[in-house]
């Protein structure tokens, strides 16, 4: 498989092709884009070639540490390509308001709720395991709740452009960085210090820190997972909270676990106590992973060695 940073990964499609298939979506539903969907997916999975690998590294590695996941055939990985593009239109109903709360089952809504109630700021670590844009229906019930979502990348800012042309009236403010810096960490801390809350994913490696990463055993195998996130935690001084949506049949389940009041990097156990919160995170995503193994949605070599990543940017 190829070394190459996700970063680095052109996403494919264009820009008129996903508003025709936005425009079908919004006439006629769901079924009905399916239609003109699954061939445009068939397309993708047949031709990109680095995407269906890590989708079948993926499963292959799932299935060695739990047998009883399913085991990568072509028909599993076509699914998970489906499950993938599925996402995009769950994003979608998000903003439209689409999503009713009857349709969410939050798991300890009210930590949440006590959260808003007393103004107290706080960093929420998710992962492109489900859907996060559908939590942002947490903030839409408190008309005064801000969430701060940290993106890495242009298509991501794009995208979500595209999802704000549809509902501008979410309160969700992206912030789009190229690396966790003391700026950016200043400028954090003022808004939990505001009572707004801050979103950032723990399962991508930065994108110009190459090496500042903990390997850790994840799904059988030592995976990189990056240290910025976590030493934003430690600066933010705030409460920290595990989050996870993940769709269920035609309903979605929050999974909003608190991890800790604040994280402490003492300078002599610095990296230990790293390296603790951590696992404690990839232990977490591994069991979630293990209950919606279809909506993992890292599709690049999620295993390599971060020293790869480096030869190849140099290349």
């Amino acid at each position: 498989m190829s070394h190459t940073h996700w970063s680095k990964m052109q996403e494919r499609g264009s820009y008129w092709g996903m508003q025709f298939l936005l425009a079908v979506y919004k006439l006629f539903g769901r079924k009905v884009l399916w239609v003109f969907l699954f061939p445009v997916v068939f397309y993708f999975y047949l031709t990109g070639g680095k995407a269906r690998a890590a989708s079948k590294q993926y499963w292959q590695n799932l299935h060695r540490y739990n047998s009883t996941q399913p085991p990568w055939r072509f028909s599993t990985g076509l699914k998970h390509f489906c499950t993938f593009a599925d996402s995009a239109f769950d994003k979608i109903d998000a903003w439209l308001g689409r999503i009713s709360p009857a349709q969410i089952n939050y798991r300890n809504q009210h930590l949440f709720d006590d959260l808003v109630a007393h103004k107290q700021g706080a960093i929420f670590i998710g992962s492109h395991l489900g859907n996060l844009e559908v939590c942002r229906a947490l903030g839409m019930r408190h008309s005064h709740c801000v969430i701060n979502v940290l993106v890495f990348t242009h298509h991501a800012v794009e995208f979500n452009r595209t999802l704000q042309r549809i509902n501008p009236n979410v309160s969700v403010n992206l912030i789009q960085v190229s690396e966790l810096g003391p700026d950016l960490a200043i400028l954090l801390k003022t808004k939990v210090e505001q009572g707004e809350f801050v979103v950032i994913v723990g399962d991508r490696t930065s994108t110009t820190a190459i090496g500042r990463v903990q390997y850790c055993p994840f799904l059988g195998r030592s995976a990189p997972f990056a240290q910025g996130p976590f030493i934003l935690a430690a600066l933010l001084e705030c409460p920290i909270y595990w989050l996870f949506c993940m769709r269920n049949g035609r309903s979605f389940d929050v999974h909003f676990n608190k991890y800790s009041d604040g994280l402490s990097l003492p300078r002599k156990s610095r990296q230990q106590a790293l390296e603790k919160i951590i696992q404690d995170y990839v232990q977490e995503l591994e069991t979630v992973v293990q209950q919606y193994p279809y909506q993992w949605f890292n599709f690049f070599d999620f295993w390599q060695r971060d020293e790869h990543s480096a030869r190849h940017k140099e290349s």
